[in-house]
């Protein structure tokens, strides 16, 4: 199989953006994102990978993200962007999610120079100690607030996931502090990297305590990777009802969701691929839930199984595991405080 360059994924992705995107009614600049903006143009553009680019519209109320599809050869994910929220520098500086994307020239499309000023001043103080801990702070309120915001009247998918995503922040509270790309499917590893690199490494299974995986062995995971994929088949089918996360449950985005967790779970890092197998596994409950009843009962069981593996078995049990996260937030963040202020590359600023 003939790999990918970074370079020619986002020559591509470019071009989408140039050909379709900038033609669009109020459409004011673009710009990528994601974890491809560290890589050289040179590298190889990973399997399981896609090319993030961010829309800059005028609308106060951005659409519906496009989310993922192929253009020519690359998997490029395109998400709507209020001009609004790119306003000003401070705002920008203080987003966990939007500042690492300015933090060097990512720009594809600018047609007021506004993107161009943005990155100048975001880069110039990307680095600077108090917008660091203001990102940090932003990870760990969104923890918090997510955790305290659970709706035990929910279907199970959505209660799953209220828990899921933010009990996951707790890794970018991490990242951030260490000056690292905040991921979403690969969260757990690059955590483990930084604290492994900065002396925490004891604190790592804390974190998968948390996520209730610890126990799980690769050969457990690899048979809620298969059930996952013959959920996720089945949702991608009948998918109807638009989802903002739609397009990451498509035979377009399979690589990334079963190709990419089993990846993980080869190379021996099963514990890491837990958080996107369970977060995928309900947003196609969802997607069934909405669109296939019928088929959402015949693939409950996997599901069940995968969540009791976690050791959630009802709504009472949730709320007390979203509890045990918020209790270890002080822990998490004396750990963040330390890697911000061993960070080599974290100034004081002016």
């Amino acid at each position: 199989m003939i790999t990918m360059k970074v370079g020619a994924a986002r020559k591509e992705a470019a071009e989408w953006v140039m050909q379709h995107a900038s033609k669009e009614k109020g459409f004011l600049g673009a710009y990528f994102s994601g974890s491809t903006i560290g890589l050289a143009d040179n590298a190889d553009l990973p399997e399981a990978s896609d090319v993030d680019v961010m829309i800059v519209t005028e609308q106060a109320e951005p659409p519906l993200k496009l989310g993922k599809f192929i253009y020519r050869s690359t998997l490029v994910e395109a998400t709507y962007l209020s001009w609004n929220q790119v306003a000003s520098a401070e705002e920008v500086l203080a987003s966990y999610h939007l500042a690492g994307s300015f933090r060097k020239d990512t720009i594809i499309a600018d047609s007021t120079g506004h993107l161009r000023r943005l990155q100048n001043q975001v880069s110039r103080h990307f680095a600077e100690r108090p917008w660091v801990r203001r990102r940090c702070e932003e990870a760990r309120n969104r923890v918090e607030n997510g955790l305290r915001s659970i709706d035990t009247t929910a279907p199970l998918h959505d209660q799953v996931t209220s828990w899921l995503f933010p009990t996951g922040v707790t890794t970018h509270v991490l990242l951030v502090a260490a000056l690292r790309n905040p991921t979403v499917r690969l969260r757990y590893l690059a955590a483990r990297d930084v604290l492994m690199e900065y002396g925490h490494a004891g604190l790592y299974q804390e974190l998968l305590k948390l996520l209730g995986c610890t126990e799980m062995t690769p050969e457990r995971v690899e048979h809620h990777l298969t059930e996952l994929a013959a959920t996720f088949d089945a949702a991608a089918a009948v998918a109807k009802t638009p989802f903002f996360f739609s397009t990451d449950i498509t035979a377009e985005a399979r690589p990334i969701a079963i190709a990419g967790c089993l990846k993980l779970i080869r190379a021996g890092n099963h514990h890491e691929a837990v958080f996107w197998i369970v977060a995928t596994f309900a947003r196609c409950h969802k997607i069934l839930h909405a669109d296939a009843p019928d088929l959402q009962r015949k693939h409950a069981a996997a599901f069940d199984a995968v969540i009791a593996d976690l050791g959630i078995t009802s709504a009472d049990n949730l709320l007390s595991r979203a509890e045990s996260v918020i209790r270890f937030l002080p822990r998490l963040w004396d750990t963040a405080e330390a890697i911000l202020f061993a960070n080599p590359d974290i100034v004081d600023g002016s």
